[in-house]
């Protein structure tokens, strides 16, 4: 029993990537997972609204307006503000969002479905208050939905220090890894977790969908129960600060550990993480091999 606990432990966070490595490109992934996507402003493409829910965002928040409004595919900009005690709301009309929602306090997921229910695009983005989008990342996220079985999709996040353009992430090798193993999912079927920064989705997905849960984690699995695709888009880029201390560091972990688990231990005829039924063998074996045994590492 040691060793096979060490075996799994292996598995999880060294063999399943290892493994994507060689069988990807071998040809055992989703057939024409790398087709070239069609380029920006070809006719028909869907529109587009840019969520963006914000607290206490005042001194990021008119950046993050500006380079959504600067992107080459156009799109309608809401920022929902939840209850932010500054000037987050003034910040983001003075930048020239579309849209501005005042709201009461009720959290992240409570803003984005405010900024949802007054959206007009047949795709919904999401974008945090901090994040700087690169002028083509909407574009690049646009193309993936040129696939009808596409129904979300999510970009990369490079994480940098204040004045440092080039600063690496403080997690290094691991965000590195982790950022290359959802490439390789997303081409053997579908990503097993997105980025909360920069994804997107159909809009008429949106209500059949459990969204007061962390996007990140709950959409994509939801999205292929439902036969449909959950993919990675590497072109679409950002940049976000880090955060500066390794305590401010430890906090957002542990934040984001204590959301995680009520997404995977929730009851599984809700749809939780750990139910089986409905998804495809091989996204089931990613589901395991990345999620499930990775979670389970201090049993283990």
């Amino acid at each position: 029993m040691p060793l096979l606990a060490l075996a799994l432990v292996a598995w999880t966070h060294a063999g399943w990537s290892a493994f994507l490595r060689v069988a990807v490109p071998a040809g055992w992934g989703r057939a024409g997972a790398s087709s070239p996507a069609r380029p920006a402003g070809v006719p028909g493409r869907p529109t587009v609204t840019v969520v963006v829910a914000a607290f206490a965002e005042e001194a990021v928040i008119a950046d993050t307006v500006r380079a959504l409004l600067a992107q080459d595919h156009p799109a309608e900009v809401v920022v929902a503000c939840d209850a932010s005690p500054d000037a987050t709301a003034a910040r983001a009309r003075e930048a020239g969002a579309h849209l501005v929602l005042e709201r009461p306090r009720g959290g992240k997921h409570a803003a984005q479905a405010a900024g949802v229910a007054r959206a007009g695009g047949a795709l919904l983005a999401f974008c945090d208050a901090n994040t700087i989008w690169e002028p083509g990342a909407l574009s690049a996220l646009v193309a993936a939905f040129d696939d009808p079985a596409v129904c979300y999709a999510c970009g990369h996040v490079a994480f940098v220090r204040d004045g440092e353009a080039a600063a690496p992430n403080q997690e290094g090798a691991y965000w590195a890894l982790e950022l290359a193993t959802r490439r390789r999912e997303s081409d053997w079927h579908s990503v097993t977790a997105g980025n909360g920064a920069i994804y997107a989705l159909r809009a008429a997905l949106w209500p059949l969908l459990r969204t007061d849960l962390g996007h990140d984690l709950a959409l994509p699995h939801q999205v292929v129960r439902r036969g449909l695709l959950a993919v990675d888009v590497p072109e679409a880029k950002a940049e976000e600060r880090m955060v500066p201390s390794i305590e401010g560091e430890w906090r957002r972990k542990r934040r984001m550990m204590a959301r995680m688990w009520g997404i995977v231990a929730r009851d599984p005829r809700a749809g939780g993480l750990l139910d089986p039924r409905g998804l495809p063998p091989r996204y089931l074996l990613a589901l395991v091999s990345h999620r499930w045994l990775r979670y389970a590492s201090p049993g283990l």
